[in-house]
């Protein structure tokens, strides 16, 4: 689950992770009193105006300003909330933005120049440890930086065993080139990183820019957070800071029946059992000249009313031209499924697009009676070719 960039910042600082001084406002008149707030607090004359959306490179966008007034402040807020934000993360119709993050200015004058850093704790799934990876080139694409000056591309492997090494902390503040006060802060600021990311069950936690500021503080200017969804029963209130808004509607809706649904941006719908089934039905119809409109796996106890959902949902993309459903019977029964697909057709009229349906297993043939008596015109097949072959016949 991502979160925000205002929420992901609660959870750093709860952890000892030094962050500017920032608050969520929803409007302009409420941008203001914020930007007030952190002058009382700080002395700061300018702020940053942040976009508050799931997506990265919000600056491309236009979605982050600085404010070098509350005049400004005012302004610039009514221009970004309301506005659909296009980054190189989202779709070419890009995310409104309801909220932004009034933000204190921390590039302020002072002994030394400050020095953006990146850094991020993840997962490294080839050894199946944590890992650090990190840049003294921060404040830009880190991809970009991996392309061209690879050699300043860093990693740092945590021993599940002992955890986050002081030695480990040090490294990373003296690759990134520290000394003195901003060298202790780095270490403090590393180790605190990872408490967070683990103590949280992140799946991610990325700092980018992390900035050693002109009087050698350490902050996490920005940050991007996901936490793990299968342990968001043991962080209720992080479970609680989810927005529906920033995902699809769709895939909201699919989640509240347990279907494991993600939209993509083809033309043929597919309903399977099993993630690994689906995603060779999903390479089925790419080597049909198809696309798959979606990743839909109905689970191994899907009952018809599941089935019905699962049909409905697909449905509601406008871009899907065929459904494939692909079913193997081992928990899951295929006359149960038969019998969903049949209801949902008839409740909602009937289909004006090819269907295919191929059922093995668990009373396979008990659910192709059920559709071949349902009077609903079904392409049926038994093969995974003769499937495929069906779905490049029916988009022609």
């Amino acid at each position: 689950m991502n979160i925000h960039e205002y929420q992901g910042k609660s959870l750093l600082k709860k952890y000892g992770v030094n962050v500017p001084l920032s608050y969520v406002a929803e409007s302009p008149e409420q941008a203001v009193e914020k930007a007030k707030q952190i002058q009382e607090e700080t002395g700061s004359e300018f702020f940053v105006i942040k976009a508050q959306v799931h997506a990265g490179g919000r600056g491309k966008g236009g979605g982050v300003k600085l404010a070098k007034s509350l005049d400004e402040v005012k302004e610039l807020t009514k221009k970004i909330i309301g506005m659909h934000l296009v980054t190189p993360q989202t779709s070419a119709k890009g995310k409104l933005v309801r909220k932004v993050l009034v933000q204190q200015d921390v590039y302020y004058p002072g002994p030394s120049e400050p020095k953006e850093f990146y850094i991020s704790v993840l997962l490294n799934r080839a050894t199946g440890r944590n890992m650090i990876v990190y840049s003294p080139q921060g404040g830009m694409d880190i991809e970009q930086v991996a392309e061209e000056t690879p050699e300043l591309i860093f990693q740092e492997e945590i021993n599940p065993t002992v955890g986050i090494l002081p030695f480990q902390c040090q490294k990373i503040a003296y690759n990134f080139g520290l000394e003195g006060t901003a060298f202790k802060s780095m270490v403090k600021f590393v180790a605190s990183l990872y408490k967070a990311y683990e103590e949280t069950d992140a799946s991610l936690f990325e700092i980018n820019p992390a900035l050693k500021t002109s009087d050698d503080q350490i902050l996490a200017v920005d940050c991007k957070v996901a936490i793990d969804n299968n342990a968001l029963y043991r962080h209720k209130d992080i479970a609680e800071m989810r927005d529906i808004h920033e995902e699809d509607p769709i895939e909201v809706e699919a989640s509240k029946f347990d279907l494991n649904y993600v939209k993509l941006d083809g033309n043929v719908g597919c309903m399977v059992n099993g993630a690994g089934l689906a995603m060779a039905t999903m390479d089925i119809i790419k080597q049909s000249g198809g696309d798959p409109a979606n990743f839909l796996d109905v689970g191994g106890s899907a009952d018809a009313r599941r089935v019905e959902e699962a049909v409905r949902i697909i449905l509601k993309d406008e871009n899907v031209k065929a459904i494939l459903i692909n079913i193997f019977g081992g928990i899951v029964r295929c006359d149960r499924v038969a019998a969903g697909v049949v209801e949902a057709v008839k409740s909602i009229g009937g289909l004006d697009i090819p269907l295919i349906v191929r059922l093995q297993g668990t009373n396979a043939e008990e659910g192709k009676k059920i559709i071949d008596e349902s009077g609903m015109k079904v392409h049926a097949a038994i093969a995974l070719e003769e499937a495929a072959n069906l779905v490049a016949e029916v988009l022609k």
